[in-house]
């Protein structure tokens, strides 16, 4: 690779966020009285600040820079989330944030002990920790990744300054800091996609007309492939995986329903999954289209062999673009990155202290030590993670093992009466056992891991179920309550 020099304005707009996203948790600590506020910002964050927040953690880094990555090596298939994010919010709000308002709950999985029992709150509690330990140390990993492509630094420490960085102003300022800093860096993401996007429509000849025209002359624009196909992306299996994933994304992940409960009413719920599912179908064309973008560039202008489709973005980044503007951008990917980190340590806390203890005499301060270990954590991890093949690869490797079968247990608790526990652990079995397989067994492509392990465990649970007695649930804790 030629030699990189990232420069001295590059450095200070990078600088200058840093520090600037240490100054927001340093502002909010001195308010972090209570659980109540560290955990939930008191239960009165302004709707749209949420909003930005909960975008800004969905959309990570591996999203950021994999999305493009993935059109500009295979197709644009995955455009298809555009669509299913819109379809997929109302039925969120139908299914689970009546249950949660009317229950007052911190997390998520206080509804699953009132409808399972505190087994199986503890259960889905675990699984969501093993889940986001693994994501998180993906959006660690993948700033890292282009941190060290831009500056020529060792990989190993940019993963160690970006898990540091993150984890000290989640631990000083807790939620309230995490959603106010998600907002900036909402905006700044959002910003560079725009920013990277006019650049590649400018820099090749012909436009934005050029670039869809070599798009769908390489077959990249061929979504609707309706055959069945373990082995390839198409339009109907990101359109089935992704109808799953953002129900639990959106549903029952603490990492949103965490900031969802922090706005206190439910319309403001409402309005915070409808901008979240808006902006989503504006990003994710938009970060598709760079991937075509970068396709076409690269068709004549030299790039160098054997870079792999992760790192293509911030390649263009750094080599074709002028000096405190590609500073920018690389910030962009670490705003995505560092609003996913900060996300999910401080959701993981929060578990573990509202679901695994009990009269803690400083919660807080035990909250600050677990979020610190959480960071460190993290950190470690993205050094596995950077030994499995491709950013999107091992994202859908961790939520189909370990996401998928939490939201089974959600759908058995509010669309049935008879669903129970015991029958749920049996299709957890059957659900690892296929996540094992069509994993490490199998060449089926990753879009496929999330909904096969999840048909298997709400699939084989509901059956199970049948054989295993238990009263019928409370209407009041289904989507069957009259009231």
């Amino acid at each position: 690779m030629v030699e990189i020099h990232f420069g001295v304005l590059n450095y200070a707009v990078l600088t200058i966020y840093l520090v600037g996203m240490l100054g927001v948790g340093l502002y909010f600590s001195r308010k972090q009285e209570n659980t109540e506020m560290f955990f939930l910002g008191g239960r009165k964050l302004p709707w749209l600040a949420v909003a930005m927040s909960m975008y800004a953690s969905l959309t990570s880094a591996v999203t950021y820079l994999g999305l493009p990555g993935t059109a500009y090596s295979e197709n644009i298939a995955l455009i298809i989330v555009c669509v299913m994010s819109p379809l997929v919010a109302p039925v969120v709000l139908l299914l689970f944030y009546p249950l949660y308002h009317r229950l007052r709950v911190t997390t998520s999985y206080e509804y699953i002990q009132k409808r399972f029992g505190q087994n199986a709150r503890h259960g889905v509690a675990g699984l969501f920790i093993l889940a986001r330990l693994g994501w998180l140390g993906t959006v660690v990993y993948a700033p890292a990744l282009a941190l060290s492509i831009v500056t020529g630094i060792p990989l190993w420490g940019c993963i160690c300054a970006m898990g540091l960085l993150a984890t000290a102003y989640t631990a000083l300022g807790g939620l309230a800091a995490v959603v106010w800093t998600d907002a900036i860096q909402f905006v700044i993401l959002i910003g560079g996609a725009v920013w990277v996007a006019v650049s590649l429509t400018q820099g090749v000849e012909g436009g934005a007309g050029e670039i869809l025209a070599l798009a769908k002359e390489t077959g990249r624009l061929h979504i609707a492939d309706w055959k069945f196909n373990l082995f390839a992306m198409s339009g109907p299996a990101v359109a089935i995986s992704f109808f799953f994933q953002l129900m639990q994304d959106y549903g029952t992940d603490q990492v949103t329903v965490q900031r969802l409960m922090a706005t206190g009413s439910l319309k403001k719920t409402v309005k915070s999954v409808a901008f979240n599912a808006g902006v989503d179908f504006f990003i994710i064309a938009l970060l598709m289209f760079i991937g075509l973008g970068l396709f076409a560039f690269f068709q004549g202008t030299e790039l160098v062999e054997g870079l792999s489709p992760d790192k293509i973005m911030p390649y263009y980044i750094i080599h074709h673009l002028p000096a405190g503007v590609s500073g920018l951008l690389i910030t962009a990917v670490f705003a995505a990155a560092m609003s996913s980190m900060d996300s999910g340590i401080n959701s993981i806390a929060t578990v573990v202290i509202n679901d695994f203890t009990t009269g803690v005499k400083n919660p807080v301060r035990l909250a600050r030590i677990i979020t610190v270990a959480l960071g460190a954590l993290a950190t470690g991890l993205a050094f596995y993670v950077s030994t499995i093949d491709g950013i999107l690869k091992a994202f859908f490797s961790f939520m189909g093992m370990f996401s998928a079968p939490v939201l089974a247990l959600f759908l058995m608790g509010v669309l049935t009466r008879n669903g129970n526990f015991k029958g749920w652990l049996v299709g957890l079995g059957a659900s690892i056992a296929t996540s094992v397989w069509i994993q490490n067994f199998t060449e089926a492509h990753e879009i496929y891991y999330f909904p096969f392990s999840f048909l298997a465990a709400f699939g084989v649970g509901l059956g199970a179920s049948r054989f295993f007695k238990t009263a019928p649930a409370p209407k009041d804790l289904t989507v069957w309550n009259k009231k």
